[in-house]
C-alpha cells in the first residue's frame, strides 16, 4: 500500500509535469521491454528494438531489477526536464545520494549479484557515472527517440484532460481517475503498491507525472528526501509503434470486421489492461449493461477471461484473444 499524507499548502501546490519526462520513461521503459505484460500495446515495440539495443543498456538493468526497488538517482528531478539536463544531473549525482539509492538497492535485492562497477560508483567516480550517462543516452536513442513524438502527443492529451477533471470536480475527481485502486479521504491519498510505503508532505505539494511506459499501478520514489513525484499511466492509442495503424490503413481493422467495432475495442482494452466491468466500461465511454453484455459474448468464444474477486469482476483476454489481436 502507497500512502501520499497531504497539508493544505501541499493540495495547493499539487501539479502535473509539463510533459513526458524523458528519465522516467527510459526506467519504466526497461519493465515493459523485459516484461511479457500488455502485449497488444507494448508487444510490437518490443520486437521492433529488441535487436536495438545497445549492450550498455545492462548498466541500465543493473540498478533497474524487473521487480520492486529501482535507484532513485536514475530520475532526476528538473524544473523543465529535458534528455540532456537529466543525463548531465545524472553524471552529477552526488556521492550521498548514490551510496544511500546502492545500500537500498542491496538491502532491499538481497540475493541479487552485485555487479562489480557498484563500488567504483558508490565512492562517486566521475568516470562511471558518465558510462551510466552515456548508456542511458543510447538506450533512449535506440528504443524511446523514434516514438517519442507519440510519447509525448499522448502525455499532452492526458494532460489535457486531467486539466479539464480538475476544473470541473477537483482535485477529488483526478485522483479518482489515475488508477482504480486509488482512494482519497482527505488528507490522505492510498494506493495499491508492492510494498508498505508512505511519503509525508511537507508543504512543497506533488508532481503528478504522467507516464506513457508506466503499466499497472503508479510508482514513486522511495527517499523521502527527494522531491516528491508520482508517475501514473496514461491511457494509449492502440498501434502507436507502427504494425497495427499500417494494418488499419490497408483496408481497416481486420479484427473488427470480424467481431465488429464495440467487440473489437473492448478485446483490445482487456488485452492491454485487465479491468473490471465499470474500468473497461469508463475506458471506453460504453454504459456498464452494453460492456457486460458484450464481454459475456467474447468470454463465450474463448477470447476474454473473467475471474471473480469479492463483489468485483476482472476481465482479462486468453492467450487466443491476444493471439487474434497480434496477427
Amino acid at each position: 500500500m502507497l500512502r501520499i499524507v497531504f497539508t493544505a499548502d501541499d493540495l495547493a501546490r499539487t501539479r502535473f509535469a509539463a510533459g513526458p519526462d524523458p528519465m522516467w520513461e527510459v526506467l519504466l521503459s526497461l519493465y515493459r521491454l523485459r516484461g511479457r505484460d500488455q502485449r497488444v500495446l507494448f508487444g510490437p515495440w518490443r520486437r521492433r528494438i529488441a535487436a536495438l539495443v545497445p549492450a550498455s543498456t545492462a548498466m541500465l538493468v543493473d540498478l533497474a531489477p524487473t521487480r520492486g526497488y529501482a535507484a532513485d538517482f536514475l530520475t532526476p528531478a528538473a524544473p523543465a526536464p529535458s534528455l540532456t539536463e537529466q543525463l548531465e544531473a545524472l553524471r552529477r549525482t552526488p556521492k550521498a545520494r548514490v551510496e544511500a539509492d546502492l545500500e537500498r538497492m542491496v538491502r532491499l535485492h538481497p540475493r541479487r549479484p552485485v555487479p562489480p562497477w557498484y563500488a567504483e560508483l558508490a565512492r562517486g567516480e566521475a568516470p562511471v557515472l558518465t558510462r551510466l550517462a552515456d548508456a542511458a543516452g543510447r538506450y533512449f536513442g535506440a528504443g524511446l527517440a523514434p516514438y517519442w513524438p507519440q510519447v509525448r502527443a499522448q502525455v499532452d492529451q492526458d494532460r489535457m484532460v486531467r486539466a479539464l477533471r480538475l476544473a470541473e470536480w477537483g482535485w477529488a475527481g483526478v485522483f479518482g481517475t489515475l488508477h482504480h485502486s486509488i482512494r482519497w479521504h482527505y488528507p490522505v491519498l492510498e494506493m495499491d503498491y508492492p510494498v508498505e510505503h508512505t511519503i509525508e508532505l511537507t508543504g512543497s505539494g506533488l508532481l503528478l507525472q504522467p507516464s506513457f511506459f508506466c503499466s499497472g499501478t503508479p510508482t514513486a520514489l522511495a527517499a523521502p528526501e527527494l522531491p516528491p513525484v508520482l508517475a501514473y499511466p496514461i491511457e494509449h492509442e492502440l498501434g502507436w509503434a507502427g504494425p497495427a495503424t499500417a494494418r488499419t490503413d490497408r483496408g481497416g481493422d481486420p479484427v473488427a470486421a470480424v467481431l465488429g467495432s464495440t467487440r473489437s475495442r473492448l478485446l483490445r482494452t482487456v488485452a492491454d489492461a485487465a479491468g473490471t466491468t465499470t474500468d473497461v466500461a469508463r475506458r471506453l465511454g460504453l454504459p456498464p449493461s452494453t460492456a457486460s453484455r458484450q464481454l459475456s459474448a467474447l468470454r463465450e468464444a474463448g477470447l476474454v477471461t473473467s475471474h471473480r474477486h469479492g463483489n468485483r469482476v476482472t476481465h482479462a483476454a486468453t492467450d487466443l484473444g491476444v493471439a487474434l489481436l497480434d496477427r
